[in-house]
């Protein structure tokens, strides 16, 4: 049976900070909250809790995964940014967000787009979140925590728990943090291209 974390979301304990991480080290599966929705992630480099995951979604080889990163640097370190995207991702993170670009090698080649090769990255407005991935020191691979047949992520920690609670290791409830999932932005080409309306005000791209 997964296990379940309280961790306040505003100042998240430090002590279920280290052990949510280390159980994202040992290969386990991940719902935690962002700013919009909560989402489910493992560790980048982790093939069996990927695979899981994809499982758990039911994801094709077509889906774009979401790196969620710390910061602007951690981003430039994943995917190719030239200067008008970082314009961009500046004006734009952390936030609702996610964005579509070109993965660089750092990436593993199984999380990438099949015929694309690119990858989802974003940073969220969470400090949960953000804690999490400081601990770590990488970023997490996510995805929304919408089930098949859903149109809207879950968004009830203790639902959560119930309904998944054989396929993933922890639930971390941070309290309601909205069933909206992100605005997705593809970057690749020069101009901004609205994949998905979501949390995110799109109104300015």
């Amino acid at each position: 049976m997964s296990q379940l974390f309280q961790i306040h979301p505003d100042n998240p304990q430090k002590r279920l900070i280290a052990q949510a991480v280390e159980i994202i080290r040992q290969g386990g599966l991940v719902v935690y909250p962002t700013d919009c929705a909560y989402a489910i992630g493992c560790h980048l480099g982790d093939k069996s809790a990927v695979d899981r995951l994809k499982r758990i979604r039911k994801l094709d080889d077509k889906h774009n995964f979401t790196l969620v990163c710390r910061d602007l640097s951690e981003i430039g370190t994943y995917a190719k940014v030239n200067n008008p995207q970082y314009r961009i991702l500046k004006n734009h993170t952390p936030g609702a967000y996610t964005f579509i670009l070109r993965a660089t090698s750092e990436v593993p080649k199984r999380l990438l787009h099949a015929k694309r090769k690119t990858i989802g990255l974003r940073i969220p407005d969470s400090n949960i979140a953000l804690e999490l991935m400081r601990e770590l020191g990488e970023p997490i691979m996510s995805t929304s925590l919408i089930l098949p047949g859903d149109d809207t992520p879950l968004t009830d920690p203790y639902e959560i728990r119930e309904i998944l609670q054989h396929q993933v290791d922890l639930v971390i409830d941070g309290g309601y943090c909205g069933m909206e999932a992100t605005s997705v932005i593809n970057l690749v080409d020069d101009v901004p291209e609205i994949i998905r309306e979501g949390a995110g005000d799109i109104s300015n791209f």
